[in-house]
């Protein structure tokens, strides 16, 4: 079917099952050039991913090895992006984000509670169902590519979503995906990531030397405080995707929309009769 998305990897096709009748994703990499015991790695990792089964994480249906090509089946998810959906209505309110955030937080619990780091989160990575739910893709096999394309001593990828301890090369870890957490949120809340109007080699250093990258204005206080939890310079002083997602910005925001939902229910309930309520529910 026709092109969907490209990336620094591969191209995303959109894709039927002609014997199901199942609308797909099909993500094409180029394998030609990777030596034997690459290759073995890659598939290694693609059968690891196929594996895992979260409503938060993109579904991998499997994959399908041609001459020179993989094939990666994925689970089609029809909004596309929230890098799309930015770029279509402009930075998002906070009301909104902290919804997003709350479904990034699940699918990064459960990744890394298999031992799977993401390695790659930020706004295009992230993608949108039609009922507003969020699914992350392009994980794992995306820090292999990037090793295994990249020159040496380069470092692969936009900076400007990356840990310090990753610009460093000491190593990814689930931490590492809570510091790009909060630089996905400042992306949503002001439609481009930290460092922005930087270039590349600049940014790598800023985010290296700097505190923390610059915290947007306009938020909340509970906001300002869960992004300065996930940017604690020391990797092992930032919370857990776990422990974040139990933080009072979360909360307090999930208590309101709790309340309203309640109020909107009791409302509908006193317009009408038991029975009419069971003939709509029906």
């Amino acid at each position: 079917g026709n092109c969907i998305g490209r990336g620094q990897f591969g191209a995303v096709y959109r894709a039927l099952n002609l014997v199901t009748g199942q609308m797909v994703a099909v993500k094409r990499i180029k394998i030609g050039g990777l030596k034997d015991d690459e290759r073995d790695m890659l598939m290694q990792e693609v059968d690891l991913l196929k594996s895992l089964a979260h409503p938060s994480i993109v579904k991998y249906e499997g994959f399908i090895k041609t001459e020179g090509f993989l094939n990666i089946v994925l689970e089609f998810v029809e909004n596309g992006s929230l890098l799309t959906t930015l770029k279509s209505f402009g930075a998002f309110p906070e009301k909104l984000v902290v919804a997003y955030v709350v479904k990034i937080l699940e699918g990064l619990v459960y990744l890394h509670g298999k031992q799977v780091v993401h390695c790659d989160l930020k706004a295009a990575n992230i993608l949108t169902t039609k009922n507003g739910n969020v699914k992350l893709s392009d994980f794992g096999v995306s820090l292999n590519l990037k090793v295994k394309e990249s020159d040496f001593g380069a470092v692969a990828g936009t900076p400007n979503w990356m840990a310090p301890e990753v610009i460093e090369l000491k190593g990814a870890s689930p931490a590492s995906d809570v510091w790009s957490l909060g630089c996905t949120i400042i992306e949503m809340l002001t439609g481009r990531p930290p460092y922005a109007d930087l270039l590349a080699m600049t940014t790598l250093f800023r985010i290296v030397e700097d505190e923390r990258p610059p915290l947007p204005n306009n938020v909340s206080m509970d906001l300002l405080d869960f992004l300065c939890q996930c940017f604690q310079k020391d990797p092992a002083l930032r919370p857990s995707a776990g422990a974040l997602g139990r933080h009072v910005w979360i909360k307090r925001n999930f208590a309101s929309r709790v309340r309203s939902r309640k109020n909107f229910a009791l409302k509908i309930c006193a317009r009408y009769t038991t029975r009419q309520l069971h003939t709509i529910i029906s």
